[in-house]
């Protein structure tokens, strides 16, 4: 067909077939690399395997989720069927973008190469987008390194998964550190066959199991205890194995799972819309993550007043937004009006705290104040406003009235005009089993306190950021509550840990 014929054929649509082959890390969700991250996006399709975060999913809303997932020897799917649906769906409907998300990283034990093969066999182009390996990652976060100096300075990775002779042990003997995956059913006769061929049966080892992940576990001994040790704690796979001098750090070197939180399942509120920043964080410590949507923002409820105020927007001396979300519903409300940021004129914007202003930054608006301790109470007891201002406040019609009281005390007034509307949303069974059986639950916001008290009930541990939050979270019926000492994300873990602390000490 001609360049000529193609534009003149309204059905002709070109191929954008392609797969990406990524690699998802060995589990905690975090390790996605930002390459990874984009492929997920752009993606129409994703098929993902058994031991790819599920968090990462997130990444990937709108395409069509397959899970085509391998445990152990058992396989759901063959690898042959895995690479005729890769390239089927990317052949699909004039070509489609296809994420193959795989455990750990593309060509490290995972059959990726394989995968690229059937692409290239079928004429679809693709790319390699590496991942993190368990062969480092679940041994360094079980406080041992592959390579040290003084103790080891080369390191080799092996399957135990396939049956193989001495010669390939007996080349290993110069190696220093030795990392065995998919090994845990054949560690008694991989260590035999070790130490048949040279390595000595006091080697230090250390098997891994669920590695960066909340359920992480670790056994020790040395190559002719460790198969025993392994099945006396239970570990199975998947798990990672270390050979070699340097799995005697752990002593010195542990770190991800000393912390309280290691183990502990923490829920964390949030709105249907956006994933919390939080559970990062929270799962850096160890924590198993739940995160409970608990509130949805629908459109105002009364938006005429609305347009007349963003349509006067140049005439207020301060527009005071006081939520992530009330600066994301602003812009779009002025973008419904074919405006931007050119609507405030000479006014200027206040922000009531770092999130919120860099929300604005994000924007192209840098904010002219924020209070040097975020909340509403204080942006309004410090906002430098002038007698006789014009004040517009935009929020949710169920934000709090702590603004517009201290301004009130300054002698000040403030016109609040309802940006969107803050609603509960339920959550699903699955949701409700995981909150019943939480250690703690962070609060991040009044809103959040009482969705929770109204579609949940007030009987849980809460750790709270911020003394509005703390004060709406008691005025909703809670009372086993923990504050934070700061408004930040690495305070409120830390008030969700001296909650978990207290409860198992």
């Amino acid at each position: 067909m001609t360049a000529q014929a193609r534009d003149d054929d309204p059905t002709f649509r070109p191929s954008r077939a392609f797969v990406s082959l990524i690699g998802a890390g060995p589990g905690d969700p975090g390790l996605l690399t930002l390459r990874g991250k984009a492929a997920l996006e752009a993606a129409d399709v994703v098929l993902y395997d058994y031991l790819a975060a599920g968090e990462l999913l997130q990444f990937c809303p709108r395409a069509e989720r397959i899970d085509v997932g391998k445990k152990g020897y058992s396989e759901y799917v063959s690898q042959e069927d895995i690479n005729a649906l890769m390239v089927l769906k990317a052949q699909q409907d004039g070509g489609k973008r296809v994420a193959r998300l795989k455990g750990g990283d593309v060509f490290v034990f995972g059959r990726g190469g394989e995968e690229a093969q059937a692409c290239r066999a079928a004429g679809v182009p693709f790319e390699v987008v590496p991942g993190v390996t368990s062969a480092i990652a679940a041994p360094a976060y079980a406080g041992i390194p592959v390579t040290h100096r003084g103790l080891a300075s080369s390191f080799a990775v092996i399957t135990g998964r396939e049956k193989e002779g001495d010669a390939l042990y007996g080349n290993l003997s110069g190696v220093d550190t030795l990392v065995l995956l998919m090994g845990v059913r054949n560690l008694d006769s991989v260590a035999q066959k070790l130490i048949d061929t040279g390595r000595s049966p006091a080697t230090p080892a250390a098997t891994v199991q669920w590695g960066t992940t909340s359920r992480q576990r670790v056994a020790r001994g040395t190559l002719s205890t460790i198969a025993e040790e392994v099945a006396r704690a239970g570990l199975e796979a998947p798990a990672v194995t270390v050979v070699g001098e340097v799995a005697s750090l752990r002593d010195t070197l542990q770190w991800f799972d000393t912390s309280p939180l290691f183990g502990r399942t923490v829920v964390v509120t949030r709105t249907q819309e956006r994933n919390s920043a939080l559970a990062d964080v929270l799962r850096l410590r160890g924590a198993q993550v739940v995160e409970l949507p608990l509130i949805r923002h629908e459109k105002t409820g009364d938006p005429g007043t609305l347009y007349r105020a963003l349509s006067q927007l140049h005439s207020f001396d301060w527009t005071l937004l006081t939520s992530q979300q009330a600066v994301h519903e602003l812009f779009w409300h002025l973008e419904e009006m074919g405006q931007d940021a050119r609507a405030f004129g000479r006014g200027r914007v206040a922000a009531v705290g770092p999130a919120t202003a860099r929300a604005l930054e994000a924007r192209g608006i840098r904010a002219d104040f924020t209070p040097a301790t975020p909340g509403a109470a204080h942006l309004g007891r410090e906002l430098p406003a002038r007698p006789g201002s014009r004040l517009l406040h935009l929020a949710s019609h169920r934000a709090e009235d702590a603004l517009e009281e201290a301004l009130s005390a300054r002698g000040l007034n403030v016109e609040r005009v309802e940006l969107y509307r803050t609603e509960p949303r339920e959550p699903d069974e699955a949701a409700l089993r995981a909150l019943h059986s939480a250690d703690v639950v962070t609060l991040a916001s009044g809103s959040a306190a009482r969705a929770l008290a109204e579609v949940a009930g007030t009987k849980y541990r809460v750790a709270v950021m911020g003394p509005q939050t703390e004060k709406a979270a008691r005025e909703a019926g809670f009372s086993a509550i923990t504050l934070a000492r700061e408004a930040s994300l690495d305070a409120l873990a830390d008030a969700a840990a001296q909650v978990v602390t207290a409860r198992f000490e």
